[in-house]
């Protein structure tokens, strides 16, 4: 298929446009650029480019394609916070209505990337399938929620949705995210030894690594209309359920000498769920999530080592808070985050 790739320059699609690439899917990508240059090792090799915000998507970017992998959005549940109303507007409003102009256009299939934030404060240690009650708590988490029920509607004969509620990701991408807990965990025992934990350790975190992503949206592409049609699937595998303080377990083995340290001065987080993902490897055969945190953890050790990660860049660059942060008060974005 002719595959349009949004937000193809940011973590999770720099590592899905060569995986979709072979494939045998003809890749374009459309994003605005603000992560561009947040790049660790050689940088990646980008397929045909559209430069444009997700807001400011045009009919004619839609022409001539054959689905869409929406991935561009502002992925931060601390950015989320600080902004929502820029949240709603660019990962709810834009995101339906990158969708509608999709339909309109003739896209026939759309896979859109949700999380398993969903699922929120859902209490208890039950697994969580798709039909679980989504009690999402924070303004990003609310926002997939509201665009996984506004593309419910547009489904139709000749336009199939597909809501992919990825669990937290991790694991070695090119333009590398720091801020997310994996990643951010084995960063600072490379850098200082330690393990630090600021909540108390007790949340359950479904992870999942980025390729792994991936591979189950190429998954999705490939199925029948029937087995992906309108539905939500769960991304990841049982076995990365894991508790805040399990997961710094895996990483003080990774890190020689590293430490581990739990603070709990960020005190209780109400998200905490363990997550079922049975529908996607039913719906999917032969697709399953094939990385442990424990080889994430050494993946990532490795990069950091092999690339030469510094603090700042691991505190500035690769933190997205700080890097939209750092760019306004450069003056190369505006308050709504535009060039």
């Amino acid at each position: 298929m002719r595959l349009l790739l949004t937000g193809h320059q940011g973590y999770l699609g720099t590592v899905m446009a060569p995986v979709l690439a072979r494939a045998g899917h003809e890749v374009a990508g459309l994003d605005s650029g603000l992560f561009a240059d947040c790049v660790l090792g050689p940088p990646p090799a980008d397929p045909e480019t559209y430069a444009v915000d997700l807001r400011d998507v045009r009919p004619e970017h839609l022409e001539g394609f054959d689905a869409v992998v929406h991935l561009a959005a502002l992925s931060n549940d601390p950015l989320g916070s600080l902004a929502p109303e820029l949240t709603y507007d660019i990962n709810h409003y834009a995101s339906s209505r990158l969708a509608r102009l999709a339909r309109d256009a003739g896209v026939r299939r759309f896979l859109y990337a949700s999380t398993c934030s969903v699922y929120g404060a859902s209490g208890g240690d039950d697994l969580l399938d798709e039909d679980a009650p989504l009690r999402p708590v924070t303004p990003y988490a609310e926002s997939k929620v509201r665009v996984e029920d506004d593309l419910t509607e547009l489904a139709d004969d000749d336009f199939t949705p597909v809501f992919m509620r990825n669990a937290t990701a991790f694991g070695f991408s090119p333009r590398l995210r720091a801020d997310i807990v994996l990643n951010n965990l084995v960063g600072h025992a490379c850098l200082s030894g330690e393990v630090r934990v600021l909540s108390d350790g007790t949340p359950w975190r479904p992870l999942v690594h980025a390729r792994d992503i991936a591979e189950a949206f190429a998954a999705a592409l490939a199925a029948p209309r029937e087995a992906v049609h309108a539905k939500a699937f769960n991304v990841g595998t049982e076995r990365n359920n894991l508790t805040v303080a399990e997961i710094a377990a895996e990483v003080v083995e990774a890190v020689p000498g590293a430490r581990l340290v739990i603070t709990g001065e960020a005190g209780a987080d109400p998200r905490s769920y363990r997550v079922d993902f049975s529908r996607i490897r039913a719906a999917l055969p032969g697709y399953e999530a094939r990385w442990s945190v424990k080889d994430g953890a050494v993946e990532l050790v490795d990069a950091y080592r092999e690339h030469g990660l510094t603090k700042e860049d691991f505190e500035r660059r690769f933190t997205r808070l700080a890097r939209l942060s750092d760019r306004r008060e450069a003056g190369a974005v505006d308050s709504s985050l535009r060039p």
